[in-house]
């Protein structure tokens, strides 16, 4: 089952699309990666659907990925002695070590590491933003503040500090749990909720230890100050525009989301744009123009993959949902324009080993040449290929399962289990046969070979060959 489109769809499984037969039909309508989001469901819930999944690999024929989204910490106020309070603009309140319930005049704060990050002039806001504070006041155990935008405050709504690195990590002992267990089952991918500095990342690494891709979620405006490390130390990304856009002001939004996807770009990994891209398709069989635009603009951006949350996962139509999605992609991506924004932004090669990837791109430019195929161990060569935006597919080959699982979530790339070659002559004929079995070759037509030698030990790309699909063989 090949795509026609290049930009991937990740889809969330929820209560909505939990069960086998809406997992296919996901996988059916265009989903590549499932999110198993670990801020929602037992352990149980999350192994069966994993195991659907796996299931509807053979239905559709092609690989699926599985990103296991950890849900990171959760910072929120204590409660209140007389339920909700209403603040009003220019009042005092304080936040504080007290675990007595609050009042209209101070609630307890049960995260000691934001009281001690606390400094005059920083900024708190609470329940999605709808409430903001300036600090004017702040030592051991309390912050004093102004209100700056009132309303009512409920207990356990949400805090949030942009101004300030929260001395904490990013992986509570419910992600460690979550973690291991996500280890357990066999996921493709990580994400990393809470990011802020790179090591953040690193510790995840350490923890992971490359039993599967990792990926950081940007959300928090203190991870772009340091973007380019995180992303040293990265896999993917995932530009997480709600958590972003309630600690940012809406109209930084866009730019950090083209901030991220240069970066990634730059890299070579893969870049996941997310939050309420079709949002409203949670209720409604179909979404507004503008967030038909929002997806669009993704795809024109480059984004590897767009994501879909409440509407896969909680919503009435996901189905719908996905194929719309898939609808978007495909349109844009028949704009005769789309072609020359791809190549409009080329990242710069500053390693020998990138040197005949791109050699390779350039060559496919040729009219002549209908798709790229790339032997890989571990998806690496693939990716440099997807970096450069190549408008032919790019069928990876590789003997590793995890690795062609990976790779579902790469731009352009139809990635397919194949034995290792160990020689020119099996790279030469094998390649030609799955581009005529998979039609993105036609008898006669050319191809571009990209692979490494010595086969099957990982390292830099360093053999280009020409071939032509084969012509069936006649029986006599």
């Amino acid at each position: 089952m090949i795509r026609a489109r290049r930009s991937r769809i990740v889809a969330t499984i929820g209560p909505a699309s939990g069960s086998p037969e809406m997992i296919v039909k996901l996988a059916k309508a265009g989903a590549d990666v499932f999110r198993l989001n670990f801020s929602h469901g037992a352990h149980e819930t999350h192994a069966a659907v994993y195991a659907a999944i796996r299931a509807a690999e053979a239905v559709v024929g092609r690989p699926l990925g599985i990103l296991a989204d950890l849900q990171g910490p959760k910072l929120r106020v204590g409660k209140f002695a007389d339920g909700p309070v209403q603040l009003k603009p220019g009042q005092a309140f304080r936040f504080d070590s007290d675990p007595t319930p609050g009042d209209e005049t101070r609630v307890h704060l049960p995260h000691p590491e934001i009281l001690t990050a606390m400094k005059p002039g920083a900024t708190l806001l609470l329940d999605d933003g709808k409430l903001r504070m300036t600090v004017t006041e702040a030592g051991p155990g309390y912050a004093e503040t102004k209100v700056v935008n009132g309303g009512k405050l409920s207990e356990r709504k949400g805090v949030a500090v942009p101004d300030v690195i929260i001395p904490m990590s990013p992986l509570t002992p419910k992600d460690r749990e979550d973690l291991a267990f996500a280890l357990r089952l066999g996921v493709d991918w990580i994400a990393l909720s809470f990011v802020q500095a790179p090591e953040d990342m690193a510790e995840l690494r350490r923890i992971v230890e490359g039993r599967a891709a990792v990926l950081a979620k940007i959300e928090k405006p203190q991870a772009l100050q340091t973007l380019g490390p995180i992303l040293d130390l990265c896999d993917g990304v995932m530009v997480a525009r709600g958590d972003l856009g309630v600690e940012m002001a809406p109209e930084e939004v866009p730019v950090a989301q083209k901030e991220i996807l240069r970066a990634a770009r730059e890299r070579g990994i893969p870049v996941i744009v997310a939050t309420q891209m079709l949002e409203s398709m949670t209720s409604s069989p179909t979404p507004t123009r503008a967030e038909a635009s929002d997806v669009a603009n993704a795809v024109y951006e480059g984004a590897d993959a767009v994501m879909l949350s409440a509407e896969s996962a909680a919503g009435d139509y996901p189905e719908e949902s996905v194929a719309m999605m898939n609808r978007i992609i495909e349109r844009v991506e028949r704009d005769p324009r789309w072609p020359e924004l791809m190549q409009a932004e080329q990242p710069h090669v500053d390693e020998d080993a990138d040197v005949l990837v791109v050699a390779a791109a350039g060559a496919a430019k040729s009219g002549s040449t209908k798709c790229l195929v790339a032997f890989t161990t571990t998806g690496a060569t693939a990716r440099r290929l997807a970096r450069e935006r190549p408008l032919q597919p790019v069928l990876a080959l590789s003997p590793k399962i995890e690795a062609v699982r990976r790779m579902a979530l790469v731009w352009g790339v139809e990635p397919r289990v194949s034995a290792q070659p160990d020689s020119l002559e099996v790279v030469t004929t094998d390649a030609a046969a799955r581009a005529l079995e998979l039609d993105l070759a036609k008898p006669g037509e050319r191809i571009l070979i990209v692979a490494g030698t010595p086969f099957g030990a990982p390292g830099a790309a360093n053999l280009l060959r020409l071939a032509h699909a084969p012509f069936p063989v006649r029986k006599r």
